[in-house]
């Protein structure tokens, strides 16, 4: 079942994990101990995380990149489904974030199209949106999505399940 990720915490994926760089902080290191955390918590062997943000909403679009430009992303946007699923399928994005209501083609259909391509079927997928019903979070489920969020929610949120699933973090739950 997905727990979605709300404001205040109210139903938080367990695993969500402290956000990167938060690891250990307050403790004295021994003289010569390395840091595991990366100076760029966001990079890979092969180059930067990446996400694509898809909302109908600028604003909101405009808040989710800067959310995760601030934490070391890099972000791409689309305002609605097809638009997504052309950028996911020529630049895969390590995470999409999605919404569910947009012109042209909605979230859930996005997301089934996206699923059912062998170029995008494994990108993880974050379902951002105002629609928290049980209905449309089964919805969701049905579809795999990874992580379900719900608007409004907390930034912090938004860039520990990302980062999660970034680096190849399981799904929510």
């Amino acid at each position: 079942m997905l727990y979605p990720l709300s404001y205040g915490g109210s139903r938080c994926a367990e695993s969500v994990h402290e956000p990167s760089g938060t690891a250990g902080a307050g403790r004295d290191r021994a003289e010569g101990e390395r840091d595991d955390v990366s100076e760029t918590p966001h990079e890979r062997p092969d180059g930067p995380l990446t996400v694509l943000v898809v909302d109908d909403s600028e604003p909101v679009r405009d808040l989710l990149a800067v959310n995760l430009e601030l934490e070391g992303f890099e972000v791409r946007s689309a305002a609605d489904g097809l638009e997504a699923i052309e950028v996911a399928t020529a630049w895969q994005p390590r995470v999409i974030t999605l919404d569910v209501v947009m012109p042209r083609l909605g979230g859930f259909d996005t997301l089934a199209r996206l699923r059912s391509d062998p170029v995008t079927a494994a990108i993880p997928v974050v379902i951002v949106t105002g629609r928290a019903q049980a209905a449309d979070r089964a919805r969701g489920e049905a579809l795999a999505v990874d992580a379900y969020l719900s608007k409004p929610f907390e930034p912090t949120e938004l860039v520990a399940v990302v980062t999660e699933l970034a680096r190849g973090g399981r799904r929510y739950p």
